[in-house]
């Protein structure tokens, strides 16, 4: 990943994003060139030159300070996830990764006991190019149309939303989900630059998907760890469900993800009826 390029096209895009208005600028002249703020506003509410700004958007500043970025990103308005983005693309961020290792793809036994433990909740293993390397059984049956899509590999969200046109049926909201999806996908890269899986997933989805190619250009930013998601089963329905994922601190790049219904709603419901589905298609099997 070009970070100078990056970092230039992600400032632009932010300040394209508020109005003299939204700063609480005086809106001198009735035409401007530029959506959004200029740069020598930005450079105002930030406190620092216009000479200076410029050659930050334009990545040519070496070492900036804490305090200028912090600044900027007032300025622009960012919220908490774009603001560690723009520390991440100027290499301020502590938790930038300067070396990248391939996540694993293999999942501990102790983790796959936590999933087979989950009986009334679909729950995965996930990393960040958002394959689904491990799932419980009723985590399978509700995301049952991507293991379709990839009936002979490693299931993979990111490749299901934007290049299997059944996605726009099973996610109904499928505009949201797939533009949160790509702002996931940016701030993943965004904080392991090095990570040539994650770049490869990115350069395969810009060639073959429209759709992900003008998401990827807007450079949203968005974090995955806590949120809603509403799906439309094959055989039981809508499904409105609630998820947490949470990192794998001994499994660096992977993340438990748990999906839930609200106790007494519809999808709690439909969830007990996939899961007595499940367990008579099991028992079936078996005799």
């Amino acid at each position: 990943m070009d970070t100078g390029n990056e970092l230039r096209d992600f400032l632009v895009s932010r300040r394209a994003k508020v109005s003299p208005e939204q700063a609480k600028l005086p809106a001198y002249g009735g035409n401007r060139r530029v959506p959004g703020l200029r740069r020598e506003e930005v450079a105002m509410l930030a406190g620092v030159s216009v000479d200076y700004y410029t050659k930050l958007e334009r990545g040519a500043v070496g070492v900036v300070s804490e305090g200028v970025l912090d600044a900027v990103a007032r300025a622009l308005q960012l919220t908490p996830t774009e603001r560690d983005h723009l520390f991440h693309l100027t290499g301020t961020s502590t938790t930038i990764r300067t070396v990248s290792r391939p996540a694993s793809a293999q999942v501990r036994p102790s983790v796959q006991r936590i999933l087979d433990g989950l009986t009334d909740a679909p729950a995965f293993v996930g990393n960040k190019t958002r394959h689904l390397l491990a799932a419980n059984s009723l985590g399978r049956a509700v995301f049952s149309p991507l293991y379709d899509f990839e009936p002979d590999g490693v299931p993979n969200s990111a490749r299901f939303m934007f290049l299997d046109p059944l996605a726009h049926e099973f996610f109904p909201e499928w505009r949201s989900a797939s533009a949160n999806l790509a702002a996931n996908l940016r701030r993943e890269l965004g904080t392991d630059p090095l990570n040539r899986e994650l770049q490869a997933l990115v350069d395969d989805l810009n060639r073959e998907s429209r759709d992900f190619h003008a998401l990827w250009k807007a450079h949203d930013v968005r974090t995955h760890d806590t949120g809603f998601k509403a799906v439309h089963h094959p055989i039981v329905g809508d499904l409105h469900l609630s998820f947490e994922a949470m990192e794998l601190p001994k499994d660096p790049g992977q993340s438990l993800i748990v999906y839930g219904a609200e106790p007494g709603s519809e999808t709690a419901d439909r969830l007990r009826l996939l899961a007595s589905w499940i367990a008579t298609e099991s028992t079936d099997a078996t005799r």
